[in-house]
């Protein structure tokens, strides 16, 4: 058979398919991108209202803590003079108890005696005995009152203890959350301690480690291939997120401002579309051979929105093209004590 007799028409035909699934294959990767990212963003937003909503229950329980504290504090004192009044008139009830059947035993020699000074004796009498019962009548009230303000001091005790349970829950669930993103960030650089001044660094922002890569460790220029080099910190990284399976996982794209010019060999139509890619190749990397669960790990791009050095100047520029790999420790348990404070609120 000659060149020919060959047919061309199948052969462009068959090529053509080829250019065709190589061009949805990176469209499918950035729509999947965008719909993680957009997941990530509702996210962080929950956990942000999230946090924002436990600080203000936080700060609420320690007014209301202050306030009840100050409440218990009046209710004892007036406990306590109650008291002090309630044995004083117990104290008087008996001597008055104790004249009466005097002047009962007395009564019947009275009134033997002078008429005059009988109706007299027995006139104080009747006014002792209205006394007594006057007295006799304020002591049950007194008592009433009493036990009334021991019930209420007794509840505001209890609701005390309760709110003061509360407020150290948060502050048990806050310290573990600080301490192990304190280990956490050791942790990780203890891992990736060859790669630091290599264009890596790790910092710990409040509750959140943040791995930075730059491009020259990760890519070439425009490209969302993983250079070797970096590849071997995330499978460093990688092995650390094994370990500690409370912590969830995003990573960011970032990009410098200079538009792309055409279409890059990865597909990518501007430094957005660039941003999400090369998120993805990172997420992919972590996930191969590893034992991290899908679920915790997010990737997301932000193109050239989110620099870390607005100057437009080369060095500005080459600081911006970088990866941001954040960790956070999920609060399923601050998340819960928070709802719980809710619902008692209603």
């Amino acid at each position: 058979m000659t060149l020919k007799s060959i047919k061309i028409g199948p052969i462009l035909a068959i090529l053509w398919s080829i250019a065709v699934f190589e061009a949805c294959v990176p469209a499918k990767q950035l729509e999947d991108s965008k719909a993680r990212e957009k997941a990530c963003n509702e996210k962080r937003t929950q956990l942000e209202d999230d946090n924002r909503r436990l600080t203000e229950a936080q700060q609420d329980l320690k007014t209301s803590i202050e306030g009840l504290e100050k409440s218990v504090k009046e209710l004892s004192r007036d406990t306590t003079t109650q008291g002090n009044a309630y044995r004083r008139l117990n104290s008087l009830y008996e001597e008055l108890t104790e004249s009466y059947d005097k002047l009962l035993a007395n009564n019947e020699r009275l009134l033997q005696g002078n008429t005059e000074e009988t109706r007299k004796l027995i006139g104080q009498l009747n006014k002792l005995q209205e006394d007594l019962m006057q007295k006799e009548d304020r002591m049950r009230k007194d008592s009433v009152a009493m036990n009334e303000r021991q019930g209420r001091l007794d509840s505001l005790r209890n609701s005390l203890k309760e709110r003061d349970e509360r407020v150290r829950q948060l502050e048990s669930i806050l310290g573990r959350s600080d301490s192990t993103v304190s280990a956490l960030k050791n942790a990780v650089s203890n891992a990736l301690l060859g790669f630091q001044n290599k264009g890596l660094t790790v910092e710990q922002r409040g509750s959140r480690v943040y791995v930075s890569m730059e491009e020259q460790l990760l890519f070439a220029s425009g490209s969302t291939v993983i250079e070797k080099k970096g590849e071997e910190a995330l499978r460093e990284l990688a092995r650390v997120l094994e370990k500690n399976t409370d912590i969830n996982v995003m990573v960011e794209g970032h990009t410098d401002n200079v538009p792309i010019s055409g279409t890059l060999t990865s597909g990518a139509r501007d430094n957005w579309e660039l941003s999400v890619l090369r998120a993805t190749s990172i997420v992919k990397i972590m996930l191969k051979g590893s034992t991290i669960d899908p679920m915790r790990i997010t990737a997301s791009g932000k193109g050239p929105y989110a620099p870390i050095d607005p100057a437009n100047t080369a060095e500005a520029r080459r600081k911006n093209r970088r990866t941001e790999i954040i960790l956070t420790p999920k609060l399923d348990d601050l998340l819960k004590l928070l709802e719980q404070i809710n619902q008692e609120a209603k």
